[in-house]
């Protein structure tokens, strides 16, 4: 079955320079098995293909049951040079929980 991120993570993001970063935590720690299988950054780029011009970085935090993302060359050139809405990508985190995963049931 598909469900969004939402449903089973919560998400927070910001900047550094050029640079988008995203925290993913899961709602519960059972669902952080999940997240650490299908949310790759192959697929967080795909996810985000045309917004950013560079890789995607992912690094797990077990202990957290979080992962974080770093999105390079997803500002412009960051908040002080770029004329994006959001040079900060504050609204990074919010599009990525909309990404569809398979989770079984």
């Amino acid at each position: 079955m598909k469900r969004r991120l939402v449903d089973l993570a919560h998400a927070r993001s910001g900047d550094k320079g050029d640079t988008a970063n995203i925290g993913l935590i899961a709602l519960k720690p059972k669902d952080y098995p999940i997240l650490v299988k299908q949310v790759t950054a192959a697929r967080v780029a795909r996810h985000f293909k045309g917004m950013i011009n560079g890789p995607v970085e992912r690094f797990e935090l077990p202990n957290l049951h979080a992962l974080n993302f770093l999105l390079h060359g997803a500002l412009d050139g960051g908040g002080t040079v770029s004329l994006k809405t959001d040079a900060q990508g504050k609204v990074f985190s919010t599009a990525l929980l909309r990404m569809e995963i398979e989770v079984k049931t």
